[in-house]
This record gives structure tokens, sequence and C-alpha cells, in this order.
């Protein structure tokens, strides 16, 4: 596949609309009967379809995801960051799997109006989705994304059915209420839209905490700001590629794409461009605030980003305070994930 990887091209290829994230019909595969669940959810998210349909999606998700909204989840964060940090053994133990998983996933839930106590199959449905995105992926790993396809989308289709009769003051019973010129979201948009929030609303956000913190470890600093969150994001992004299809034959950046050709805009490597970023391979919080790549750009840029921000500030800011001798037991394990780019696990003590 061809690649973008300068700060410029990936920029700008992000937002220019002869590229998308729709495939175009005459190249689009055949979806195989035994993934057939995953593909319809898949052809109901904003994340893979373009206008109209994705300005009327975003749009609702939007008038239902509100900074407001957002910026008023801090004092949960901060209650629940204690809460984990209280719950850590005195042994080694993965910071993953007991800080890093949980906050993300159990604010997105509550931002949406799913109990806590449902987290750990929510963690199980979404990753058994997630890994379908990977090139290397298995028979066994499709069947497993169509299972967990059907349970997450009964279970939504239930928590939207109480909510419609007794909604309550969260995203889903905003998401039923809300509307554009008219229109609402269809059940099967609404189940999908609840799974991509839940998905990509803890997915990116696990990697990015853990890989800062790992990053923080090497560099010896623990005394937290915004300016190191940011750092983080352009140092060692969780998503290393976004990919767009061609929709006419275009010339750029000396390449001529032929309409349905796919190309992959490399976030990482836009975020190291010595073009932008002086000494780009070196973790520097003081660096002059730049815009990084890290969530994207465009009409797909991150709807999450204020939340993940928002999660990474408080949540690495109170890490470090309540655990300044918190330090790792062994050197740290990436997982081959494919465009993801995160740790297999964390082990740390305090």
């Amino acid at each position: 596949m061809v690649c973008a990887v300068s700060n410029a091209a990936v920029s700008t290829l992000l937002k220019d609309r002869r590229f998308g994230r729709e495939i175009p019909a005459e190249v689009a595969p055949q979806i195989p009967s035994h993934v057939r669940a995953f593909y319809n959810v898949e052809a109901h998210s904003m994340l893979e379809l373009e206008p109209p349909t994705h300005t009327r999606l975003r749009g609702l998700v939007l008038r239902a995801f509100t900074s407001r909204r957002v910026n008023a989840l801090a004092p949960e964060i901060e209650q629940l960051c204690h809460s984990l940090i209280d719950s850590f053994p005195d042994t080694p133990f993965d910071l993953l799997t007991a800080y890093a998983q949980k906050l993300p996933a159990i604010i997105i839930a509550r931002l949406l109006g799913v109990p806590d106590t449902d987290i750990d199959d929510l963690l199980r449905w979404s990753n058994a989705m997630v890994a379908m995105y990977q090139a290397s992926r298995t028979r066994t790993v499709e069947d497993a994304a169509e299972t967990a396809t059907l349970e997450f989308s009964d279970y939504l289709r239930g928590v939207i059915n109480a909510k419609k009769t007794a909604p309550t003051d969260d995203l889903i019973s905003h998401l039923i209420a809300a509307e554009e010129n008219g229109e609402k979201l269809s059940s099967d948009e609404l189940i999908t839209t609840c799974i991509l929030l839940l998905n990509a609303g803890h997915e990116a956000t696990v990697h990015t905490l853990g890989n800062g913190v790992n990053t923080l470890f090497q560099k010896k600093i623990i005394n937290i700001d915004d300016a190191t969150v940011e750092e983080i994001l352009r140092y060692d992004p969780p998503l290393h590629l976004f990919t767009r299809w061609a929709y006419e034959d275009v010339d750029a950046y000396g390449h001529t794409f032929k309409r349905g050709d796919q190309i992959a805009c490399l976030l990482a490597a836009a975020n190291r461009d010595p073009a932008v970023f002086d000494t780009p391979n070196r973790f520097d919080p003081t660096r002059p605030l730049k815009k990084n790549t890290s969530f994207g750009g465009g009409i797909h840029f991150c709807v999450g980003a204020p939340l993940a921000r928002l999660e990474l500030q408080i949540g690495l800011k109170i890490l470090f305070e309540r655990c300044p001798n918190l330090r790792p037991t062994e050197p740290a394990q990436y997982a081959d994930v494919y465009h993801f780019h995160g740790l297999r696990r964390l082990l740390v003590e305090t």
C-alpha cells in the first residue's frame, strides 16, 4: 500500500475530499456470511461513511457529546482514578489491566449510561471486534468477532429499548432524543454508534496511557502537565496509520492514484517529521505546541479527542502524584496489533 509519511502529506490527505473512508462500490469486497453481522454494524459507522450520511450521523452525535458534558466528567474521572489506585496490590501488577484499561472503559460506559457491572463484557466484546482490523486476522478471530457483535448488539438493543421508555441524563438517552433536520438515528444506527463510542472511547486511550507511563519511566519524569500529555500523544501515539480510498484519479505528492486505490496515512511518522518538529525523536514536554496528527484530521477527526485528553491529563497526573515511587519490574512488552501501537503488559510496583 502507498504510504504518506511527511506531516504535510498526511495532514493534507486526511482533509482532501478526493479521498475518503467509504469503500468505492467497484472495489468493495464480497462479505462472507460468517462475518455478516460484524459488517452490518460497520455499515452504519460514521467512521466508515462519507457525506451526506456521515454529516448527519456526526452532527447527531455531537449534539449529545458536547464539550460541556465532557468537561463535567472531570470530578468523576478524578474520583475513579483515586479509587483504582486505592485498589493497587502491594505486589507487582500489570498497570494496563489495573488502571489503563479500567479508567477509560468505565468513564465511556458511564457517559453512555451503561452499568459498571457490565464493563468486563463490554471489554471482551470490544477486544474481539477490534481484532478484526488486523491484517493477519484468522478465521478464529473472525468467528469471535461475529459472536461478540451479535452479543454486543443484543445487549445494546435492550439498553436502548429501556431508555426509550425511561430516559435518563446519559449519552444513549440524548442520542435517542437528538434530531438533525427532523431526522433521528435509526435503531441500527444507534446500536452501531454506541458500539463505536464504546470501542473507540477506550481502546486508543488504554494504549496512550500505557505508552505514556512507559515513556515517563524511561525519561524519569513524574511531574505531569498538559504539555507533557501533548508530547506523549506526539511521541508515541496509539494509532499509527489511518487509511483513505481515492474517489477519483488524483496526482498528489509525486504519486498518481486511480479511483479505488488505497493510501495509508502514517500518523506517527507525521508526528516525527523534522520539517515540523525540531529533534523529533527526542521526548521534550517543553517543546512549542504544534498540532500533531494523533487524532486524525478532516471530517473524521476523532470525536472523542477532548475526552481522551481529559482522561490522560487527569489520569497521569493523579497516578504519579499518588505513586511517586511507581517503577517497572521488567521491560515493557509491546503488542503486535497492526495499526495500533500499545503495550501487551506493563508490570510495575509502587
